[in-house]
């Protein structure tokens, strides 16, 4: 029989007949491998354990602990709850079933909901065939194949799907038992390898996510390849269910949403506010060092400025409808871009006036899909970090960077460890449709951000076809303390609307020249940076962020008198103080501040009035013991002035 070679990732090689699959290498390298494998790279595709070899090739065992494995194991898992779900209610129709990140989740069409008790029964019938060990086996199918196949299954959203597919372009579905889905794979090998999972939760999802379409029924579920790995995500889990910031949002009285006002317009409390205006203060202080100039522009605005700048063509279903004004349609805007283009325009400029930093805290109305809402993270009012820099080509890549490193200004304020940032590239075959036509203007600028970016020895990495419609833009994730994953900011390169509103400078020869715009958010929206904030913190947040900084407590009426003078001293000295005077116990009292994340607590009795100090009490630090209380105001306006991250106990 022949052979062929099989090179490993360390460069070592083995021979192997021909046909030979990754599951049969990896059970000739060890049991132990074997049993964790669940698919493979060969060459540079990541196929099933099961794919037959048949020439010379590098081969990547992969298992359930590397990403691609993971990935492989979730889709697995989410086609192994769709068998379970068929089998316990045989008129469910499937829909789809995709991984997501730690993730899956599969919407079914059914009538009623998934309870809870359901939800479990799902999860230990998925157990009962995990065990039976049933063979995964993966299929080619013609278009018209599939959709006789899903026909006769009558699973008419499957069927739905195959149609919007290409007559010519092949299928494949992947079989379990007598369970059969669409699928690209690759797929675990058989069930038996889906060991450790976990259903998480049922939620409703409109098919498509249009909310003209029906309601179908959504299961999120998890999978690792580890018993370990599965108990740090759930753990994990929890402790970001104790961090929603929706919970803590209200706990805290920091927002509030109401349906007379409308979905996904936040009402700020007074708590909200101190944060909101703590953000713009710093906001502000780093802009102005850095040269930008403030704005302020309008609500809404005519139509015919939005047809200008391409919004009207390419973010329509993102704006709020028109609105008749004396028989001309305004809107209200989505964005500053175009009124910030205006002010750009209202003076000549020459060469020597730029760059011209143009900067915003203004409000922008967006219609999100009210499927699609999510507390303070997808909103239809929002308050915009925003900015626009308008600069000569000599200029952009200085000018780009910078905006660049202010995002690092931000992480360390904020104690934020883990970013990522992400090249958003345009796709040739959106041109024209979801892109600006302008095929060589695109190259030309994605080539000179990248080279920005190295020169900058920035790591990023490239996501093609996420661009803006009128250039490639960097987005900026982070992790919060507990790991949760957030789109924090972005950087934005327009070369097509300065032009198109006729933007222009004077060059040092006398000609006119259209500047470079960048568009940049480095906090992103304020809704979402602080619902980022909230879930980082745990609500916990920094003496200088926090909206009360300091609990005075009365250990009893005797002392109240003393404690109206140590509060009025702190107001006074703009710190942001409450003063708990209630006939309570102070034991009470320490509780409730902890509750409400008071940052410090100053108690007074009368020993305290008597000696002409204070006992001062910091969270996660315990009793600090008795000062003066100017000591202590000297102490706090150290900590604010600096921004120190102190809402854990310091080192």
């Amino acid at each position: 029989m022949q052979n062929i070679t099989i090179t490993f990732p360390d460069k070592t090689t083995r021979s192997y007949p021909v046909g030979v699959t990754p599951m049969e290498i990896a059970e000739s390298i060890g049991e132990r491998l074997a049993i964790a494998t669940v698919a493979a790279k060969v060459d540079d595709d990541l196929v099933d354990a099961t794919y037959s070899i048949q020439k010379d090739a590098q081969v990547n065992i992969v298992t359930g602990d590397t990403p691609e494995g993971h990935n492989v194991l979730l889709h697995s898992t989410a086609h192994l709850m769709a068998q379970a779900v068929k089998e316990l209610f045989p008129n469910a129709k499937v829909t789809i079933g995709p991984a997501i990140e730690n993730r899956f989740y599969y919407d079914f069409d059914i009538d009623g909901t998934f309870s809870d008790e359901d939800l479990q029964k799902i999860e230990d019938k998925m157990r009962e065939l995990a065990k039976n060990n049933y063979p995964v086996s993966r299929k080619e199918l013609t278009r018209d194949e599939a959709i006789k196949l899903f026909q006769d299954m009558d699973e008419s959203y499957k069927v739905e799907i195959i149609k919007d597919i290409e007559a010519d372009e092949k299928l494949t579905a992947y079989q379990q038992d007598d369970f059969i889905d669409l699928c690209r794979g690759p797929h675990v090998p058989s069930t038996g390898k889906i060991k450790h999972f976990k259903i998480l939760e049922s939620s409703g999802a409109y098919w498509r996510g249009d909310e003209n379409n029906k309601m179908l029924q959504r299961i999120y579920g998890t999978s690792f390849g580890s018993k370990k790995a599965l108990k740090e995500y759930l753990h994990f889990l929890e402790e970001a269910k104790k961090r929603d910031h929706r919970k803590l949002g209200k706990e805290l009285k920091i927002f509030t949403f109401d349906e007379e006002v409308g979905p996904g317009l936040p009402l700020w409390l007074p708590n909200g506010t101190v944060i909101i205006e703590e953000l713009e203060k710093l906001a502000k202080e780093i802009e102005r060092k850095a040269g930008y100039t403030q704005v302020r522009t309008p609500h809404l605005t005519k139509g015919k400025l939005y047809e200008k700048s391409g919004h009207l063509d390419h973010y329509k279903d993102s704006m709020y409808p028109a609105m008749d004004v004396d028989g001309t349609e305004y809107y209200v805007k989505p964005m500053n871009c175009p009124h910030h283009h205006k002010i750009y325009d209202s003076s000549k400029r020459s060469y020597r006036d730029l760059p011209v930093r143009l900067s915003e805290y203004g409000t922008c109305y967006r219609y999100e899909k009210s499927g699609q809402l999510f507390g303070l993270m997808r909103v239809r009012s929002m308050q915009m970090n925003d900015a626009h820099i308008y600069c000569r080509p000599d200029q952009f890549k200085e000018e780009f960077l910078a905006v660049c490193n202010l995002y690092f200004i931000y992480f360390e304020i904020f104690g934020i460890d883990k970013y990522e940032m992400r090249l958003s590239l345009h796709d040739a075959d959106g041109l024209g449709k979801k892109y600006v036509n302008e095929p060589k203007l695109w190259i030309e600028t994605e080539k000179i951000v990248k080279e920005a970016l190295s020169e900058g020895k920035f790591d990023y990495v490239e996501v093609p076809g996420e661009a803006a419609f009128y250039g490639p833009k960097i987005d900026v994730q982070v992790w919060s303390a507990i790991g949760k994953e957030f789109t924090l900011a972005t950087n934005q390169v327009d070369f097509a609307i300065p032009n198109k509103f006729g933007l222009k400078y004077t060059t040092e020869e006398g000609t006119e020249e259209t500047p470079i715009c960048i568009h940049r958010a480095p906090l992103s929206t304020h809704e979402r940076m602080i619902g980022f904030l909230i879930e980082h913190y745990g609500g916990d947040f920094p003496l200088w962020l926090a909206p009360v900084q300091v609990a005075i407590l009365a250990v009893s009426e005797k002392a109240n008198e003393y404690a109206k003078e140590v509060y009025n001293k702190l107001f006074d000295s703009e710190i942001r103080v409450n003063l708990d005077d209630r006939p309570d116990k102070i034991g009470a009292k320490i509780r409730q501040a902890e509750v409400d994340k008071i940052n410090v607590m100053i108690i007074v009795g009368e020993k305290e009035k008597d000696t002409d100090t204070i006992s001062v009490r910091r969270r996660f630090s315990g009793d600090l013991g008795t000062m003066k209380l100017d000591e202590l105001i000297v102490q706090l306006h150290e900590e604010i002035k600096q921004r120190r991250n102190t809402n854990r106990k310091e080192e």
